[in-house]
């Protein structure tokens, strides 16, 4: 009975190590979108310390979940003491690291407002300055989502004109309405956008949309991350079991 149990508790074990390496197949995935993606979210992340450092802390979880869920399904298959408890002790430092990060998220989940944004947006965004990193970015993130500013238009209000353009300029030319949303895109109205027609400029802030286009995988990453904890906690659990059990 006790081999039938101690069996049955190597191939769950497995089973919860699987899961342990496809999740951190997702993370590694999601982070290394989040820093090489090319439509210049890579940029924002930059721009922002705290969204830095939790792209890369995404990325290195991912990785060492990725690793040791392989290592985990190898030392339950093998039966070995050494390697199983090896995978405890760094699941265990996982778990409260990641504890740790969701902790600091909430803490600071503040720096992510609309608000915050919009100070950013108003301090640092050059209009058509595209040698401007920041400028440039938000740029491309306007195009692609067809939207303007963060609120709308009337955040580029307080935003200075560079010296070689014209001051009726209202609207930067991201916010203009296009045929395809894309930097080739032709202008539907280019002239009239630019000093202020309403019907020919992209009037919902971006905020929103980027909001309401990413709340569904908002809520789909949350839920994963729930998922790996606890799936992360189960395995502690049976990795020892096992160690125990194995003579």
């Amino acid at each position: 009975m006790e081999g039938d149990c101690l069996s049955c508790m190597k191939y769950l074990m497995f089973l919860f190590n699987f899961f342990i390496f496809l999740g951190g197949a997702c993370l590694l995935g999601v982070g290394i979108w989040v820093i090489v993606d090319p439509t210049g979210f890579r940029e924002i992340v930059a721009a922002n310390p705290l969204l830095f450092t939790g792209a890369y802390i995404m990325l290195a979880m991912g990785a060492m979940l990725f690793l040791l869920g392989f290592l985990g399904c190898c030392g339950a298959i093998r039966e070995n003491k050494c390697l199983l408890l090896f995978f405890f002790m760094f699941i265990l430092l996982i778990f409260l690291a990641e504890l740790s990060a969701a902790i600091l998220a909430f803490i600071f989940r503040e720096n992510l407002t609309r608000e915050f944004f919009t100070k950013e947006l108003k301090k640092h965004y050059l209009r058509n300055n595209d040698t401007d990193v920041f400028s440039a970015t938000w740029n491309s993130v306007m195009i692609t989502f067809a939207c303007c500013g963060v609120n709308g238009p009337e955040d580029f209000e307080a935003v200075p004109h560079l010296p070689n353009s014209s001051f009726e300029e209202a609207t930067p030319e991201a916010c203009c309405q296009r045929e395809l949303q894309s930097r080739e895109g032709m202008f539907v109205n280019k002239e009239a956008c630019l000093t202020g027609i309403e019907r020919f400029q992209n009037r919902q802030g971006c905020y929103t949309v980027i909001l309401n286009s990413f709340e569904t995988y908002v809520y789909l990453a949350g839920a994963l991350a729930i998922g790996v904890l606890a799936i992360e906690l189960f395995a502690m659990v049976f990795a020892m079991c096992l160690f125990r059990g194995i003579q």
